[in-house]
């Protein structure tokens, strides 16, 4: 694990210790933010629960195997995956590829190449105006229920603010409607799927007037919600 001033996270899931050491020494030589799992058992629920950018994610796995994995991935998460193996076999290639890997990288290689694989791939998945620069940070101000932009302060409602709060949090986590449900109210009241939709079209018409540029909530097919800026902070 790392600290590093570089928005990118990556994940790494490699057993083999020299090896995951190797690529964390090199991708934080190169400003990334690192975390190592030694297998595949708590891949998804780490994804869950927090923000990464990118997985490198080795294909023969103890506990279980990259292919099963990914897969895993594929049914909540469209994070960007460079699958790492020793097989070099084409069915094995297109394996992984037709599963979900955005790409694929065969051992021995060179931790430059890996490297410059990663650089490639965040390049082609996050768009410039994906990452907020640091002099225009969205400010969530929880007092007084207000977010700031650029100089551009947006009251909301509650139920926008909660909402808001929830999915900017968590930076490219795709949140459910049932997961967003639990952040709206406090008392019981019957929340239903279309109540959320309301909420996020009012908060996304708000979010336009401080920068109709960038797409502050992206709507993921068939799973629910995303927040696409990272730079944020609270007051």
């Amino acid at each position: 694990m790392t600290v590093s001033e570089s928005p990118y996270s990556i994940l790494i899931v490699e057993d083999e210790p020299k090896l995951a050491q190797l690529l964390i020494d090199y991708l934080q030589a190169s400003g990334y933010q690192t975390h190592w799992l030694a297998d595949g058992a708590e891949v998804s629920h780490c994804v869950k629960q927090q923000h990464y950018d990118l997985i490198l994610l080795d294909l023969m796995l103890p506990v279980k195997d990259g292919i099963t994995v990914c897969k895993e991935l594929r049914q909540f998460s469209d994070i960007p995956i460079i699958m790492v193996t020793a097989k070099t076999e084409e069915v094995d290639r297109l394996l992984g590829l037709e599963i979900g890997a955005d790409d694929y990288i065969c051992k021995p290689y060179s931790p430059r190449e890996v490297v410059a694989r990663v650089k490639t791939l965040l390049r082609r998945f996050y768009r410039p105006q994906d990452i907020v620069q640091s002099d225009k940070l969205v400010v969530i101000d929880e007092q007084a229920y207000q977010i700031q932009y650029n100089n551009k302060i947006l009251d909301l409602t509650t139920a926008e603010f909660r909402l808001l709060k929830a999915l900017a949090t968590q930076p490219g986590k795709i949140l459910t409607r049932d997961q967003l449900m639990d952040h709206l109210y406090d008392d019981y009241r019957i929340v239903t799927d279309r109540t959320i939709d309301s909420h996020i079209k009012n908060l996304r018409r708000k979010l336009e007037q401080l920068n109709d540029q960038i797409e502050f909530i992206r709507s993921i097919y068939g799973q629910g919600y995303r927040w696409e800026t990272q730079a944020y902070r609270f007051r």
